[in-house]
């Protein structure tokens, strides 16, 4: 999220912040849940120091404004509504109170974790790991996890992989950033990323120096027709098998072109395949790495397929850039725990893992289809967005902007997401709708989360 456009001029810059931060929140420019930039992201964003924005949003917190969500940043506090009509009396801000019913994209149902399969591949794998696993960790990851990775994306997803290539990181947001920092050192300054994206792309190029560059999206994924036209573009960053957060695929003659694209000018594609595993009118399609090992480099997670909670992640990156990204990660950088890294192993190669996913897939595809049908039946109006994959729709609704949504879903105390949230500034888009995870409630809270989101909608 950009927050450039905040006035914090005068004689206190902590103080004009604030007031800016209260304003847009009153008059409903950061709606409630709203993810807010880090204190980093934003201090580079307005050129203050982290410090001034650190002790901002501390202040913020306490005065109920805002709500620190401990692992997962700051976000708007999610408030009462205020009166409609008339003059509202004078109050203190309201307690933050967390939402009864949870639709926000991205998060899988943690109740279905697989706990006793996972208690039984950590106990099986530390009980006879060598001495060495409880030593400092490699950068690359432990040797048998990569091993184990590759074998899995080459079967499941189509990709030219080896434990060589593959680099275990803790999650999908410190692989993008390792990256981006290598690319920045090898003198790339501009990366193309999707008009509308994930909330940690854009932060993690500028905070390495590098200028995004905005493609457009239509119903056959990211425009690329201007990548030509870009000098110094050194890579372009795409989310090909199911675009976030607009649902669309990367089309095959465009898979093709951008492909040429990247042999031609020597640069890279970045492929964050965040969700690629959950398909429900066929089979997932391929990743983009399959087409061409050299000039892609591969981003995945177990976030969605597992848990965020157990940080891992993996890179799958051409050959010759193993070394410098694995140098950028370095000794001292926070890395998978190696009882994490032993168990996702033993998971992976017992078949406990594609046991998980066909579980969660028949799971998921059948929230969504009830989500698509009851829509259908209490809210024919509602446009819903995307190809029959991922853990979110979009849905659309003429007449009605997504902040108006939201504001409609505090009153259900339903957590949802509106489309502004992820367009990047500079869009020339005017869609809007809400963003409607369905994965994350348990399937006990599943139809008291579905009716809250008729009632919004209706």
């Amino acid at each position: 999220m950009h927050l450039g456009h905040f006035d914090t001029v005068g004689r206190n810059v902590r103080a004009g912040l604030m007031d800016a931060f209260r304003d847009a929140i009153r008059t409903g420019r950061l709606v409630p849940g709203t993810r807010l930039p880090s204190s980093r992201v934003l201090a580079t964003d307005l050129g203050l120091g982290r410090n001034t924005v650190v002790r901002v949003y501390s202040e913020l917190i306490s005065e109920g404004w805002l709500t620190g969500l401990h692992g997962s940043g700051t976000e708007v506090a999610r408030r009462s509504a205020e009166p409609v009509g008339g003059r509202a009396r004078p109050r203190s801000p309201a307690a933050p109170v967390r939402p009864l019913h949870d639709l926000r994209p991205g998060w899988p149902d943690l109740s279905s974790f697989p706990r006793d399969e996972w208690v039984r591949a950590v106990k099986r794998t530390v009980g006879t790991a060598p001495f060495e696993a409880f030593g400092y960790t490699d950068p690359h990851g432990r040797p048998e996890l990569r091993d184990a990775i590759a074998r899995y994306l080459a079967r499941s997803r189509g990709l030219r992989a080896h434990a060589g290539n593959v680099i275990v990181c803790s999650g999908a947001a410190e692989g993008l950033r390792l990256v981006a920092a290598t690319l920045a050192g090898a003198g790339v300054t501009k990366v193309a990323i999707e008009e509308f994206c994930l909330h940690t792309q854009r932060p993690a190029l500028l905070k390495a120096g590098i200028e995004p560059v905005l493609l457009p999206v239509d119903a056959d994924g990211a425009d690329l027709s201007t990548l030509d036209e870009t000098a110094d573009l050194g890579a372009v960053l795409l989310t090909p098998s199911h675009q976030f957060p607009l649902g669309v695929a990367l089309q095959s003659d465009r898979r093709a072109a951008v492909v040429d694209w990247a042999r031609r000018r020597g640069t890279l594609i970045i492929e964050d395949d965040y969700d690629g595993e959950f398909r429900y009118d066929r089979s997932p399609v391929g990743a983009l790495q399959g087409l061409d090992h050299d000039h892609v480099v591969y981003l995945g997670t177990a976030s969605k397929s597992l848990a965020p909670g157990l940080r891992i992640g993996w890179l799958v990156v051409p050959d010759h850039l193993v070394g410098p990204i694995t140098a950028e990660k370095g000794w001292a950088e926070d890395s998978v725990g190696f009882v994490n890294q032993l168990a996702m192993t033993e998971f992976i190669e017992s078949g406990a893992y594609d046991r998980h996913i066909r579980a969660m897939r028949a799971q998921y595809g059948r929230r969504r289809r009830q989500l698509v049908d009851v829509i259908g039946e209490h809210s024919p109006a509602t446009r819903v967005a995307g190809m029959s994959a991922g853990l979110h729709v979009l849905l659309e609704q003429p007449g009605r902007t997504g902040a108006e949504l939201v504001r409609r879903a505090v009153r259900e105390q339903l957590a949802v997401e509106p489309l502004g949230l992820f367009r990047n500034p500079g869009s020339t888009s005017d869609r809007d709708g809400l963003v409607v995870g369905f994965a994350a409630p348990s399937p006990s809270a599943w139809s008291g989360a579905l009716d809250a989101l008729v009632r919004v909608l209706r």
